[in-house]
């Protein structure tokens, strides 16, 4: 694989990441047009119902489209959903080679695109900057196996692995600079989801704000996503900010099967939308809700509080990526630790990362990873 081609591709994959957390129940993705060495035609899936990258790409090249090549971060589509396939497109407008960063996981697709492709006459490349392809479009991928939304864990812990004092107190364990990724991660993500325990210590608006001013992330500065409150107990206050702030997002509260409508006509009169899930050992059933959020096209979902529903997702195996920004603070004494309730017994049990990454952002480590999900012992 030449570094030209690496090159066009991460730029695809540049160009993909502009439509995160906006293109579900599709996946994201990023086209260019490459003729004599130099780009002539760009795009990216905007959102759901829009024509997908290689449209775009085609459409901004035009006539020099023909006898050009085209990378591309998934596999092109073969089948008509809302839009017409784009291997039709491709072979229509003559495009001489394809550049393949993922094959789709999609069922309908899985291959076909790129078979349709080489019978056309098509010269298809696969596998280019594979990695950074699956990984954009990890959300995605896991939906369409199991029907769950890809879900991140996201905390800010000081170096005696502290998340909050005794009392509950953690604004701001973290530095303004760590702050600031946390909320463009969150212009990315499908929804933002919290514990109970999180509102009503923090009463956080869970809102994107993108541009600073003043020194502060101004409110209104960024696209706020959905917000999901889980809340089994109803112990949050309907009147809490995240239910009856101003905002183009809807906020989703995830409680138990046995509330009456009753119990839950206030937070319905604030704009409150309602999942209702059974309970089990470990408060609400955490799998049946999950499910239920990928049914809403939650495909990507950024976990950011507390440690009782962290501990229990991480129990339930539905955490697939950890970041852990770690501050140079220690707090001692009875500080609130990263994951709460029930531990693993042996050290041979503890939940493993792979694929780790660590940087610095100003005066934190950010620690990135993905979970594996493996067998545990009784």
């Amino acid at each position: 694989m030449t570094i030209k081609a690496e090159q066009f591709m991460q730029r695809a994959i540049d160009l993909a990441r502009r439509g995160l957390g906006r293109t579900a129940p599709n996946p994201p993705v990023g086209a260019v047009l490459v003729r004599d060495g130099k780009i002539v035609g760009e795009g990216f899936h905007p959102e759901a119902g829009q024509p997908h990258a290689e449209v775009f790409a085609l459409s901004d090249a035009g006539e020099l489209a023909l006898g050009a090549d085209l990378y591309v971060t998934l596999e092109p589509c073969c089948h008509q959903g809302r839009t017409g396939p784009c291997t039709e497109a491709l072979i229509n407008a003559g495009v001489a080679r394809v550049y393949v960063g993922a094959q789709d996981p999609n069922p309908l697709v899985a291959g076909n695109g790129i078979e349709s492709l080489r019978q056309a006459g098509v010269d298809v490349i696969c596998e280019v900057l594979a990695v950074e392809c699956r990984k954009l479009i990890a959300p995605f991928a896991k939906y369409i196996s199991n029907g769950l939304p890809h879900v991140v864990f996201k905390a800010a812990m000081t170096l005696d692995g502290k998340t909050a004092t005794s009392g509950g107190d953690s604004q701001w364990i973290s530095c303004a600079a760590s702050r600031v990724i946390v909320h463009q991660l969150r212009d990315q993500v499908d929804g933002i989801m919290v514990g109970s325990g999180t509102v009503n210590a923090d009463n956080p608006r869970l809102t994107t704000r993108l541009i600073e001013e003043g020194g502060r992330l101004a409110e209104g500065s960024g696209r706020d996503t959905v917000r999901i409150v889980f809340d089994g107990s109803l112990k949050t206050s309907p009147q809490a900010t995240l239910y009856t702030q101003q905002s183009e997002a809807k906020t989703v509260l995830v409680t138990a099967s046995d509330h009456s409508a009753g119990a839950l006509q206030h937070y319905r009169a604030v704009g409150a939308e309602i999942i209702q899930v059974s309970r089990n050992a470990d408060g609400l059933n955490l799998p049946e809700a999950m499910f239920e959020l990928g049914k809403m096209n939650l495909h990507s979902i950024l976990l950011e509080g507390g440690s009782i529903l962290g501990g229990a997702m991480i129990r339930a195996g539905l955490v697939d990526q950890v970041m852990i920004f770690v501050a140079p603070k220690m707090i001692g004494g009875d500080g609130r630790s990263l994951l709460a309730g029930e531990g693993v017994a042996s050290i041979g049990d503890a939940w493993s990362l792979k694929n780790l990454r660590a940087r610095q952002i100003d005066t934190d480590i950010l620690i990135e990873g993905e979970v594996q999900h493996v067998h545990r012992s009784d």
